[in-house]
């Protein structure tokens, strides 16, 4: 605080300098106000994760309900997007899309039509082993994935991440948090991604999530082919089976809009 002070020997003094020394503390305790005021918007505006969901890698989604959350991964080919989109669209279910920038960059179309219909949440940019990297470059593919996406679909991903392979550690969860995401994992992971050449089939994929099935279960599948040596999609093909299974099991469908802060 800056007091304002009359030189010794002026002719400042008595009832004006009282003036000035209140009008410099006043002046002070504004100046200090307005710095506090930055820091609290500062606070209020950064994009840290706090609360319960600090620190967690969500395995599953906390209510009682018989409801399942669909979510898929966009990190390789886009072969099964089209019939992901119709066989969600022909029964109205929600679902969440975790997309990898270049996956955004490479497949544009294809990104847009998905993000036209369902959130779409981050992946990293390029998918590596979060566990290998610095703190900068896990900086770098979270924030590059965020740009490559906002480009593609135009707007930036809903802050829920998904870490590639699973591949996770207390420490990539806290610098993942401090780009203002939460992280979401997975109850079950179908392994269509196996693909058939890995022996994926539609019934291994229900067999798997029947086995792993309870309230507020996240289920995890892909909508891209395993690659050019096995161009199959087996979780989009499995998909409006996986749907009837569910629903004869009576569970519905859930969205994760509970896990944004």
């Amino acid at each position: 605080m800056n007091e304002v002070l009359a030189e010794p020997g002026s002719a400042l003094g008595g009832p004006a300098r009282r003036d000035v020394l209140r009008l410099g503390i006043a002046a002070g305790a504004l100046a200090m106000a307005g710095c506090l005021g930055a820091n609290r918007a500062e606070a209020a505006a950064s994009p840290h994760v706090r609360g319960h969901l600090a620190g967690q890698d969500v395995t599953r989604l906390p209510f009682p309900e018989q409801k399942v959350a669909l979510t898929f991964d966009c990190g390789s080919t886009p072969d099964g997007v089209d019939k992901v989109l119709a066989a969600l669209a022909e029964h109205g279910l929600p679902a969440t899309f975790f997309m990898t920038g270049r996956f955004a960059s490479t497949h544009a179309d294809a990104a847009r039509r998905i993000a036209d219909r369902h959130p779409v949440g981050n992946h990293s940019m390029t998918h590596p082993m979060f566990t290998k990297l610095t703190h900068d470059e896990r900086v770098r593919e979270v924030q590059s994935a965020a740009d490559a996406i906002k480009k593609a679909v135009g707007r930036r991903p809903v802050p829920l991440f998904r870490f590639p392979f699973g591949d996770v550690d207390p420490q990539c969860i806290a610098d993942v948090n401090d780009e203002g995401y939460v992280c979401v994992r997975w109850t079950v992971d179908t392994c269509g991604w196996k693909g058939t050449s890995g022996g994926a089939t539609t019934d291994t994929v229900i067999a798997r999530v029947m086995k792993a099935l309870v309230p507020g279960a996240i289920i995890l599948m892909h909508v891209g082919s395993t690659g050019s040596t096995d161009p199959s999609t087996v979780d989009a093909t499995a998909l409006p089976h996986l749907i009837k299974a569910l629903d004869d099991r009576g569970y519905g469908y859930t969205t994760l809009d509970s896990l944004i802060p």
